[in-house]
């Protein structure tokens, strides 16, 4: 099960944050932040890009004013990196090429 949270934004829409496995490499975790216009919402955007497993039960890490900034200014509204890492914050698509690299 993922650990994760979120925050309802003024407007109305939520900022999601999970702990995942890394699709290419599950030893590895990911937070993922996500920004839609509710929780069911995020869950599914999710799961379109194949994490299956990723479900929202409590409140346990609710995403920190530096994640909902970095998901609120990206243009796709979803954005990872590698758990409990201070990089930078990198666009869906490079997990998505790191995992096709993986593969190959």
């Amino acid at each position: 099960m993922a650990v994760g949270g979120f925050t309802k934004l003024p407007g109305g829409s939520v900022v999601v944050a999970l702990g995942l496995p890394h699709p290419g490499c599950p030893d590895r975790t990911v937070r993922v932040v996500v920004h839609a216009l509710n929780r069911q919402r995020a869950l599914t955007r999710l799961s379109n890009l194949g994490f299956r497993g990723a479900r929202l039960t409590g409140n346990a890490e609710p995403p920190t004013p530096d994640e909902v900034t970095a998901v609120l200014h990206h243009p796709d509204g979803l954005v990872w990196r590698e758990y409990d890492s201070a990089e930078l914050w990198h666009p869906i698509s490079t997990l998505n090429r790191t995992v096709r690299q993986d593969r190959s």
